[in-house]
């Protein structure tokens, strides 16, 4: 193997390794995403290691939300409520309880409902 794709592969591995630990982090911090790094993960594992794939894929709790993205890039009813339900208390938080400009609020709301509206507009999981 190539000295480019042996740095490549390892880059990817990395990479896969520190989206699942962001994706862990987001399990137990409420403004982390968690689903979105692991599907990073599972991208840069699927180009890079087979065996990392297959673990998430199979996992208990983290590969059925792998799996329906990756076979028909669907999406839960119940994480999609609560990604829309997260999106919107943090953005109550930052426009009431923060010091934050209103040019900050009026940006953050304008991103977190092209987000909302994405993720709404994704199919919808058949689990």
């Amino acid at each position: 193997m190539p000295a480019r794709q042996t740095f490549i592969n390892l880059l990817l591995k990395a990479l896969g390794l520190m989206f699942v630990g962001l994706g862990l982090a987001g399990v137990f911090l409420p403004l982390l995403p968690t689903t979105p790094f692991l599907l990073l993960a599972a991208g840069c594992f699927a180009r890079s290691s087979p065996a990392f794939h297959d673990w998430l894929v199979t996992h208990r709790l983290l590969g059925p939300y792998i799996r329906d993205w990756e076979r028909d890039r669907s999406i839960p009813l119940t994480a999609k409520l609560t990604a829309v339900a997260m999106m919107s208390a943090s953005l109550s938080w930052v426009a009431f309880a923060s010091n934050a400009p209103a040019v900050a609020v009026w940006t953050a709301g304008a991103l977190l409902f092209c987000v909302a509206a994405w993720i709404i507009t994704r199919p919808t999981s058949k689990r």
